[in-house]
C-alpha cells in the first residue's frame, strides 16, 4: 500500500535529505522556521506529501479549519510535505548539487511505517545522507552563544561537528519520530546527521529565530548550500532585542536570567552540566511565582 503521493521528482539523483518535525521535537518552532527560511530564499518545489489518513489519531492532532476569500471553508489536514532544489550552477564539487527537503508533523500511529515511507522515498531518488534539525527546551540563557548538540554516523560530518565544537548528547528517554526514522535509515545503508538547538525554556515567542539563524549558519556550512541568510540573522537581531526589552520589564525573571547565566557559566568552565531534578525544581518555582502575580503586574 502507498500512503505517499508523488507529483514529480527531479531530474538528477539528490545526495542529502533535510529533515524537521513541528511539535514535540520543535521547541519554539526554531528547526521548522530554519528549514523553511532556506527553502524559500532557493525556491525549492513541493513534488509529494504523505496522506494523514493512517499516521494521525485526528482527535488529538485535530486538522484546522479556514475560510477561503469566497467565504468557503476548508480542512488543513496535519502535512508532510517533501521539496526538492537542483542547483543551477554547482560549480566546484564541494558545492551541493541539489537538496531536498521535508517538513512534517510527528505521527501519533505506525511510526515504522511512517519511517520506511521516508527511507523508501529517499532511497529512490538517490539520498545517501539525512540531516535532521530540531530543537529543545533547555535551562540555556538567552544571553549566551546557543548551544547546539548533534552526532552523525557519517566520520566526515562527525569531524565537522568536533570541530564546531558541537557535543553529542547522552540523553536516554522518552524519544520521537526523529529517532525511528534515523534507526530505519541507517538500517537501510543511508547516513544520518541530527543536529538540536537548545533553546531558553522560559521564552515562549515562537519561531526562535535566534536557534533558527544558528541552525541554518551550521547546516549550510556543512553542506556548503548557496543560501544568503542576512534576512534571518536580521530577524534573529530584532528577536533579540525584543527579549531584552521585555526581561528588563520584569524583575523577577530577570533575577531568574542572572542566576541561570551564574549556573551555566559555571558549567562551561567545569563542563559539569546541573542535576536535571535541580533545573526542573528551580523552575517550577518561578513559573509558581508567575501565577501568584496580581493582575497588572509586569509579567
Amino acid at each position: 500500500m502507498s500512503y505517499i503521493n508523488i507529483h514529480g521528482k527531479p531530474d538528477i539523483p539528490i545526495e542529502h535529505l533535510i529533515m524537521a518535525f513541528a511539535g514535540w521535537p520543535d521547541a519554539g518552532e526554531s528547526a521548522t522556521a530554519s528549514i523553511k527560511y532556506l527553502m524559500r530564499r532557493l525556491e525549492a518545489t513541493r513534488f509529494a506529501e504523505i496522506d494523514p489518513e493512517e499516521f494521525y489519531d485526528f482527535t488529538q492532532e485535530r486538522p484546522r479549519s479556514s475560510r477561503t476569500r469566497d467565504g468557503r471553508r476548508r480542512v488543513r489536514w496535519p502535512a508532510n510535505e517533501f521539496s526538492y532544489w537542483v542547483n543551477p550552477a554547482p560549480g566546484q564539487s564541494a558545492t551541493a548539487k541539489g537538496a531536498l527537503f521535508f517538513v512534517g508533523v510527528e505521527p501519533n500511529l505506525k511510526w515504522r511505517t511512517f519511517s520506511e515511507t521516508i527511507a523508501n522515498l529517499a532511497l529512490d531518488l538517490g539520498v545517501k545522507t539525512i540531516i535532521h534539525l530540531g530543537a529543545l527546551l533547555d535551562a540555556v540563557p538567552h544571553t549566551r552563544e546557543i548551544r547546539l548538540t548533534g552526532s552523525s554516523t557519517l566520520p566526515e560530518l562527525q569531524q565537522e561537528l568536533d570541530s564546531a565544537s558541537i557535543g553529542t548528547s547522552n540523553y536516554q528517554g522518552p524519544t520521537g519520530i526523529s529517532t525511528a526514522v534515523m534507526e530505519t535509515c541507517t538500517k537501510r545503508g543511508m547516513g544520518y546527521t541530527s543536529l538540536w538547538g537548545h533553546t531558553s525554556h522560559y521564552l515562549q515567542a515562537a519561531p526562535n529565530y535566534r536557534v533558527s539563524y544558528t541552525l541554518a549558519q551550521t547546516l549550510t556550512r556543512l553542506l556548503d548550500l548557496p543560501v544568503n541568510l542576512a534576512e534571518l540573522r536580521s530577524a534573529a537581531e530584532k528577536f533579540d532585542r525584543e527579549v531584552v526589552q521585555a526581561i528588563g520589564k520584569d524583575d523577577q525573571l530577570a533575577s531568574y536570567v542572572k542566576k541561570l547565566e551564574d549556573r551555566y557559566d559555571e558549567t562551561v568552565t567545569t563542563s559539569e552540566m546541573p542535576e536535571p531534578a535541580d533545573v526542573v525544581r528551580e523552575l517550577e518555582q518561578f513559573l509558581r511565582s508567575e501565577q501568584r502575580r496580581k493582575p497588572g503586574e509586569p509579567g
